[in-house]
């Protein structure tokens, strides 16, 4: 099996995209590319088993209807609340919801926070990668599956505090990450996952990849189905890292 996993960022820089082969004996980082254009990616599709993509894979649906509301200029023919609760319900997505019941945590809000910038570039991936045939389902059933890497590394229970900011605190990390997984095979990729958060999160990205190819992640349930298509949904890992080679 082969899975790919990219760390997105609204442009080239920033953006770095791996690619790991699995055996029954190990997994091994067998690419890893910074300053990625979306063509390598959409390439890298055509060759894997699953696709994790680091980024919103769609916007809330009230935020969607929300923006196509304000488009009438007559705003008193719209009940707009403006309350918290209101703005909420357009700043987080269903999936964006379950990862804070899950986790603890609010992932960043594509409608309210830098990440829109990059969302947007993701919806031109999404069409170039589907225009070349790969059929896009945002709940993570098909090729392409929504990831969060700091919130799969928690979830296998590893210490992420300031491990995209520092270096050390990555080869920290690094480090108990493959105690804990033997089978995993940097090889000479394992400098650059230190030097750089966007490479190490591309990787992180690929393992949670594996996770949803093999069962091991949380999907949507029958209530939740339909929006997750339109939405996005985040595929959080369940049972111990060490378990995805078996």
């Amino acid at each position: 099996m082969l899975t790919a996993g990219v760390d997105l960022a609204a442009e080239p820089k920033g953006t770095a995209l791996a690619l790991v082969e699995w055996t029954s004996a190990s997994a091994t980082v067998v690419d890893l590319q910074l300053g990625v254009t979306d063509e390598p990616i959409v390439e890298m599709a055509s060759q894997v088993d699953k696709l994790g993509i680091d980024c919103a894979l769609g916007w809330p649906q009230e935020f969607v209807n929300f923006v196509s509301q304000q488009s009438d200029a007559t705003l008193s023919q719209h009940n707009f609340d403006g309350g918290m609760a209101w703005r909420r319900s357009l700043a987080y997505r269903e999936t964006d919801r379950h990862v804070r019941e899950v986790t603890g945590r609010w992932p960043l809000s594509v409608s309210t926070d830098r990440l829109g910038l990059t969302a947007m570039r993701c919806a031109g991936l999404l069409t170039r990668l589907s225009a070349s045939g790969v059929e896009i389902d945002r709940s993570g059933s098909g090729l392409v599956t929504e990831v969060y890497p700091g919130a799969s590394l928690r979830l296998w229970g590893f210490n992420t505090s300031g491990y995209r900011t520092s270096e050390d605190l990555r080869a920290t990390l690094l480090n108990s990450l493959t105690t804990q997984a033997m089978w995993l095979e940097l090889g000479e990729y394992e400098e650059l996952m230190i030097s750089s958060c966007d490479a190490f999160d591309a990787v992180i990205a690929a393992l949670a990849a594996r996770a949803a190819a093999v069962g091991r992640t949380l999907p949507p349930n029958e209530d939740q189905v339909s929006t997750a298509r339109v939405e996005g949904w985040v595929a959080l890992p369940v049972g111990p890292l060490n378990t995805l080679n078996t």
